[in-house]
């Protein structure tokens, strides 16, 4: 019997769902009931019966899982597979940022340890940081971590200034603007889907920047037939195999390649295979920091329905 089957029939005996991000090893989309944002992960499971959640992704996603379905046991399937940018902060350098910034609201990028949500005001995601920042109606916002989608935000809002934690995506920033100027040169007709996360002046010379859901539903609907992802190539393998499955005769390049995130590629099929089967990797949180990381994100979902 195969691994795939294996885990298929474990999560039936288990009642237990499998969520995939969309930078992990694709072949676990393979076992898994969702597969795409971390934020829409987590939003998704906390709908669901199920008594068990194994979260295909890194530490803060499996925490964001565990804030939003505190009844549901929520495994990680490598303990290793964390986020180099959200361990660039933590709540004593949180703490130190604000005390430089009194009376400055922090906005908390959904990339970030539940311990950062609980010492900040409200949560952000890719998709909804400009919205959320604006809907804030002041002139000056703490961000963080990420400095790269704080100075994205504050590019797109002229009245709005955006105090940045020194925090980033090794990943994405990895990606330059050289790399979409060769690129250009040898795909002179594809446009350029790129993530907030990399660098500002990368993202000034795509044709479109967005999350990552927001990437593969611009390409889904474009007219165009060829694409440069400046992201995770998780992103460009998915998309290269909808497009031979659902005969979209499109076709996909990464910017630079090797654009891969290493703590994303920790999880594999037997490592989901073992933590369903002992359950293991439990995610546990303090009641008293699981009740403000998630007032901080039900902040966002609130402002985040505002226009």
């Amino acid at each position: 019997m195969s691994l795939i089957q294996d885990i298929k029939d474990l999560k039936r005996e288990k009642n237990a769902i499998i969520l995939t991000h969309c930078y992990q090893n694709i072949e676990i989309d393979e076992v898994s009931d969702f597969v795409g944002d971390s934020l829409y992960l987590s939003r998704e499971a906390s709908k669901t019966n199920a008594d068990i959640i194994v979260f295909a992704g890194v530490y803060f996603m499996a925490q964001s899982a565990k804030l939003l379905s505190p009844e549901k046991k929520v495994l990680l399937p490598n303990l290793k597979s964390g986020c180099l940018m959200s361990d660039m902060i933590d709540t004593e350098n949180l703490r130190k940022f604000k005390s430089q910034y009194p009376g400055i609201p922090v906005v908390c990028y959904i990339n970030s340890t539940a311990e950062v949500k609980a010492e900040s005001d409200i949560c952000c995601t890719s998709s909804n940081a400009i919205n959320i920042v604006r809907n804030l109606n002041v002139k000056k916002v703490l961000f963080v971590p990420d400095t790269y989608l704080g100075k994205w935000v504050e590019k797109n809002l002229d009245d709005v200034e955006v105090i940045t934690y020194n925090g980033y995506c090794p990943t994405h920033l990895r990606i330059r603007p050289d790399d979409i100027i060769k690129a250009k040169e040898k795909y002179p007709d594809a446009l350029v889907l790129a993530h907030p996360e990399c660098h500002i002046e990368t993202a000034k010379l795509a044709d479109f920047v967005g999350s990552t859901k927001e990437i593969i539903e611009y390409a889904k609907k474009s007219d165009n037939k060829v694409f440069l992802i400046a992201t995770e190539q998780g992103v460009t393998e998915r998309l290269n195999r909808d497009s031979k499955n659902l005969n979209w005769e499109k076709v996909f390049y990464g910017v630079k390649d090797n654009i891969i995130c290493p703590n994303m590629k920790q999880n594999s099929l037997e490592d989901i295979y073992n933590v369903l089967l002992n359950e293991t990797n439990e995610i546990t949180i303090d009641e008293t920091i699981r009740e403000k990381a998630k007032e901080c994100i039900d902040k966002m979902l609130l402002s985040g329905s505002r226009k």
